[in-house]
């Protein structure tokens, strides 16, 4: 894949770039995608509780098998799709026995590849799905289980993967994007290599109006607002927020402050924090 960038016909095309995909044109399996509802960001009180979402391109589910619980079944990818509901590419498997379904395509898949899912050591090669137990320390994996047994939950998004850093008294040591260390058990499932479509993150949107499509609505500076509507309001002209410390539109701590409870269960298995934000200068 690549980035394509435009000529300048006009300010936004010269800012924007789109990525190729080999995708092709492939409809979607009817029996494997769902309606989806926009609720814009809202509870079932109608209360906005997560902001700027709303609008956008009407989309159609991908029902994907994030448990690939099919052990030692062969499974031949038939296709390589576009999923409006994630970043990274889908692929359709055809299994021996007849059954289809989706996952997340791993980075180098092709069509009329052979793939397989086991809870024993299998080949290791990118698409592969096995217990972290029986992958050799050094690798890199992509929709690892938090827990055994519940599906791929770790490193779903594109260009994503996990290091696993080594196993011991049955954890498995991964170390996440983020650069954090946590323990898994060693029993939980993961897909050998690096989730699909990595040149995303480098895409340039351009206009506004391709964020609309996406279901993003604008995101407004608290420091224009007025004091009535932020902490950071207020003041003539273009000043700072005027504070020591940045704040919500609630008045609570923002950017860089760390949310986690300390007496979360997991707090144990969490080896090494990731790195905290530093302010720029």
């Amino acid at each position: 894949m690549a980035i394509r960038i435009y000529k300048p016909t006009s300010p936004a095309r010269r800012q924007t770039s789109v990525l190729v995909t080999d995708t092709g044109a492939n409809k979607p399996l009817k029996k494997l995608i769902l309606s989806g509802k926009n609720f814009a960001g809202r509870n079932n009180q109608g209360k906005i509780t997560v902001r700027h979402q709303g609008g956008g391109y009407n989309k159609k589910i991908r029902i994907i098998d994030f448990k690939r619980d099919k052990f030692d079944i062969p499974a031949v990818v038939a296709s390589l799709e576009y999923d409006p509901g994630r970043n990274a590419k889908i692929a359709l498997l055809h299994y021996a026995d007849g059954e289809k379904r989706y996952i997340i395509a791993s980075d180098g898949l092709k069509v009329g590849e052979k793939l397989l899912s086991s809870s024993k050591l299998i080949e290791i090669k990118e698409g592969n799905h096995m217990p972290l137990e029986v992958i050799p320390p050094g690798m890199f994996v992509h929709s690892v289980e938090l827990c055994p047994g519940k599906g791929a939950q770790i490193a779903r998004g594109a260009g994503s993967n996990v290091y696993l850093m080594g196993i011991d008294n049955g954890k498995a040591q991964l170390k996440m994007p983020s650069g954090e260390v946590r323990l898994v058990s060693e029993k939980c499932l993961a897909t050998i290599g690096t989730v699909s479509n990595s040149e995303f993150k480098n895409i340039r949107w351009g206009k506004a109006g391709r964020m609309r499509h996406r279901g993003i609505r604008p995101t407004v500076r608290g420091k224009v607002m007025n004091p009535v509507d932020h902490p950071h309001g207020g003041g003539e002209g273009h000043n700072p927020i005027g504070m020591k410390h940045p704040k919500t539109p609630w008045g609570k701590p923002a950017l860089g402050v760390k949310t986690r409870k300390p007496n979360k269960k997991s707090q144990k298995l969490i080896l090494k924090r990731r790195p905290s934000r530093k302010k720029s200068k």
